[in-house]
């Protein structure tokens, strides 16, 4: 890193730029050139074969000028495909700098939503716009699902500070991260991980070394059988003269290779069908996947977890990619099996036969390593992924993890899914006696943003990432969060009773450990004020006497006791708001105590209610 990263990424930009222009030329000049040496060859056929001005051989120094044209030209559509999605690349990448990435393409980790979960919908973990949109640069399905089980679950300590190092290393190669950006097609490898690696370890099905021995000496006869298939087709329509006897007998022959054949594949009909089928669930889209695991073999490096990983990629023989590679040409035989001529002529070279012991081969042999590299590939990409956020956010700080009591101690906490132009930044403390931040405030003041500041911070933290703040301590937490909850018609569920059953999973989930970190927004919203004052205190106060820590918001300033009555470990704070000009204005800042005015009223008559 030479300068900002807008001045690193302005700066390759600018380059790919120019050797797309470049690309782009030569592209239309081979282009061009193959249609001139295919005209001219033309007119060399014609004055050779039409005319007799010239001998035939002549024509070879066209084709083979065709040919090298041909070369060319797709090594300049390959350039230019690679420097196209190059400049994309660094394009996205200044507009991530100018908050422009929400809705830009990414892929917004849909898929792993789940409403059973603590804290992910509550903390916009998943979805457009989410934190796993602004994170994401992986390629392949396993690194995906391995950035967002990150983000579902806090890692431990020594594990955190693994990835810590990690990224630091990986933070400057943004070559790295620009040549996996390029691989392959712009959609993710849609390998399932599972399925994959479920397919390598189970035993092969065939195991025999007697059936290769006699098959290829069979395919032998077969593949004469196929070349007398052409020989009698030409003859049988006139382009080929043969004897009757000769004729009938070289039908004969095609017949009876036939016979054998079709009996062969009858024979392994059963396993072969059940070895494509599997294979075909298992084993599909795997260029990309080679293609990551190649530009990883070529990579060394010094932080301990990326060694590790480096080195299950160490095996003897062809290295994990080239293995891909092959498990990937085999599929696209697997595919051309549905080819008019290849069916034809299938039987007679025992093709299906030959494939499905190509595939068990490579089964046994690099079947049980599957895991371990789609592991590999799936940690590395979500670390990748991570430290293309350090280098983006420079001023963001890796926390400090702390052992002993819950805590959470931060200053010039901010929001990362806020631009950083516009983010207003608090300092949070949850440490020592104080366990519970009672936060007031009038509507829209910022106090659900607060929450979810300080879970998204405690997420990206457990996960190995810099968080957005000057200083964070914390110690291992388990996060639970009561945000954004909804009732449901279709299940006859009201929004107080789908709140308190959140409120009883994180109940249930404080008494195990780590400690929790509970975030929770307007507590008991959806009942009377006196049933919400007894419960939310009775709820604080159980949830603080099971170890955990968090923060609670309220407009209802009636709620403030709750923190009174916990003491030492409770405390108020506020957000505020003035009116200027007849307009509503608020500073998001915290402020100790109790908010001691509410906008509600005005807030009406912003939008034309007569109250």
């Amino acid at each position: 890193m030479t300068g900002s990263p807008r001045q690193d990424y302005a700066r390759h930009l600018e380059s790919r730029r120019t050797a797309l222009a470049q690309a782009i030329r030569r592209h239309v000049a081979f282009g061009n050139c193959r249609v001139v040496v295919l005209m001219a060859g033309l007119a060399g056929a014609y004055a050779a074969f039409g005319r007799g001005l010239l001998s035939g051989w002549w024509l070879l120094v066209p084709v083979a000028a065709f040919f090298w044209a041909g070369a060319r030209l797709d090594r300049a559509v390959n350039a230019r495909v690679r420097l196209g999605r190059a400049v994309a690349f660094y394009e996205r990448s200044l507009a991530r700098l100018d908050g422009l990435w929400a809705g830009t393409g990414g892929e917004t980790g849909d898929r792993f939503l789940d409403d059973a979960h603590l804290y992910a919908r509550d903390l916009d973990l998943f979805g457009a716009a989410s934190l796993f949109e602004l994170l994401n640069a992986t390629r392949t399905r396993i690194g995906e699902e391995t950035l967002a089980a990150w983000l579902k679950a806090p890692a431990d300590a020594a594990a955190v500070r693994a990835r810590q190092e990690a990224v630091r290393e990986l933070t400057p190669r943004i070559d790295l991260r620009e040549d996996l950006a390029v691989l392959g097609d712009d959609a993710r490898a849609d390998v399932s991980a599972e399925a994959l690696a479920a397919w390598g370890e189970r035993p092969a099905r065939l195991d025999s070394a007697a059936v290769p021995v006699w098959a290829w000496p069979l395919s032998l006869v077969g593949t004469l059988a196929a070349v007398g298939l052409l020989v009698s087709l030409a003859a049988h329509v006139g382009l080929l003269q043969l004897g009757a006897g000769t004729l009938t007998a070289l039908d004969a022959y095609i017949l009876a290779c036939y016979a054998l054949c079709w009996a062969v594949v009858w024979r392994f009909q059963a396993r072969t069908a059940a070895i494509l089928r599997e294979v075909a669930e298992a084993a599909h889209d795997l260029g990309l996947l080679a293609g990551v695991l190649g530009r990883l073999e070529a990579e060394r490096f010094t932080a301990a977890r990326l060694g590790v990983l480096r080195a299950g990629l160490d095996v003897e023989g062809q290295p994990p990619s080239r293995r891909i590679a092959r498990l990937d040409r085999l599929m696209d035989l697997v595919d051309s099996r549905d080819n008019l001529i290849v069916r034809l002529i299938r039987p007679l070279l025992l093709w299906d036969l030959h494939l499905i012991y190509a595939i068990e081969r490579w089964r046994r042999t690099s079947g049980p390593a599957v895991p371990r590299w789609l592991a590999t590939v799936g940690e590395i990409e979500a670390l990748s992924s991570l430290s293309g956020y350090r280098y983006d956010h420079p001023d963001d700080v890796f926390p400090d993890l702390v052992a002993g009591t819950p805590c959470f101690d931060a200053e010039g906490l901010g929001h990362p899914l806020i631009a950083e132009a516009v983010t207003v930044r608090n300092d949070v403390r949850l440490a020592g006696d104080l366990c519970v931040l009672v936060v007031s405030g009038s509507n829209m003041s910022g106090k659900s943003t607060l929450l979810r500041t300080v879970g998204v911070n405690a997420v990206l933290a457990q996960a190995g990432a810099p968080v957005r703040a000057r200083r964070l301590r914390l110690a291992p937490l388990e996060i639970g969060a009561s945000i954004r909850i909804q009732d449901s018609l279709e299940a006859g569920v009201s929004r107080f009773y789908a709140e308190i059953t959140r409120l009883g999973r994180i109940m249930r989930r404080a008494g195990e450990a780590p400690p929790l970190l509970f975030l929770v927004d307007e507590l008991l919203h959806g009942t009377n004020s006196h049933d919400r004052r007894i419960g939310a205190e009775a709820i604080v106060r159980s949830l603080v006497e099971r170890g955990a820590i968090g923060l609670v918001t309220t407009h209802d300033l009636a709620l403030a006791h709750v923190a009174d009555a916990l003491g030492a470990r409770g405390a108020n704070v506020h957000f505020e708001d003035v009116i200027e000009d007849g307009r509503i204005r608020f500073d998001y800042r915290i402020r100790p105590g109790v908010v001691e005015n509410s906008n509600a009223l005005a807030l009406m008559r912003a939008v034309g209610l007569d109250v």
